[in-house]
């Protein structure tokens, strides 16, 4: 039996969306200040969640551990990203085991009820890191900051847009798997209802009325009545070749 496509999509997707979001979660960057009062105008701020960095754009010299002068780590927003990011990492990797443990590797068929609970903790986990990604970007503007600054969006904040969508995407797909184990719940249902029916296949018409497949006599073969061998047997005893056959 072939991995079902939805498993496909849910394996391929999370491993890429726990990625992009760690790197979301660890690097200083989701927010950039330009344009300071009295600094250089080359210099730029670069705030995360757990680290405030500067780097200068002409000599690429960049420093990180600055002081928090302005408050900013104490503000919720950032309060409510460091937890819910964390959470979202260590929920993926659970999900990750599970779909492993679900998903057809080292067995005849996949597990859908581990693969369906696995897209669920994957669509939970996405929600958790696509919920602080969208408050930081609604209040870019009103985290402390230098007056007459120039806000832009890091490219932190973008890896976390694009794990957190990614993720609820392949989450949703190997949560489709439950369908298919809510099918096998009812065939199992049916079978123990209708054992007999269960055992036995459809009826088939015969001469003498209904009789059951696992009674009908098997198709005969086809059999050619030309001897496409003529005419070889007086010239060579060897083999005809492949053309004849």
């Amino acid at each position: 039996m072939r991995t079902p496509s939805v498993m496909i999509v849910g394996l391929v997707l999370g491993p890429c969306c726990l990625l992009l979001n760690l790197v979301s979660t660890l690097t200083p960057c989701w927010r950039q200040v330009s344009r300071i009062p009295n600094k250089p105008v080359d210099l730029i701020y670069q705030q995360g969640i757990w680290d405030l960095c500067e780097e200068t754009q002409s000599t690429h010299q960049r420093q990180c551990g600055l002081p928090d002068e302005l408050g900013y780590f104490s503000m919720q927003p950032v309060q409510v990203a460091k937890g819910l990011m964390v959470s979202s990492l260590i929920v993926t990797v659970v999900g990750l085991v599970v779909a492993a443990l679900g998903v057809r590797c080292w067995q005849e068929e996949p597990h859908y009820l581990l693969a369906g609970l696995s897209g669920l903790l994957l669509f939970a986990s996405g929600l958790m890191s696509l919920i602080p990604v969208s408050w930081y970007n609604h209040d870019l503007s009103t985290l402390p900051v230098t007056t007459d600054s120039t806000l832009e969006v890091g490219y932190s904040l973008v890896l976390g847009y694009l794990g957190s969508c990614l993720e609820l995407i392949g989450g949703f797909s190997l949560a489709l798997s439950l369908h298919q184990c809510c099918q096998e719940c009812r065939r199992k249902k049916a079978a123990t209802k209708y054992p007999h029916h269960s055992q036995q296949g459809p009826a088939t018409v015969s001469s003498r009325g209904f009789m059951p497949r696992s009674q009908k006599p098997a198709p005969k073969s086809f059999s050619n009545p030309v001897d496409v061998l003529e005419g070889e047997r007086s010239f060579s005893r060897s083999l005809p070749c492949d053309s004849d056959l």
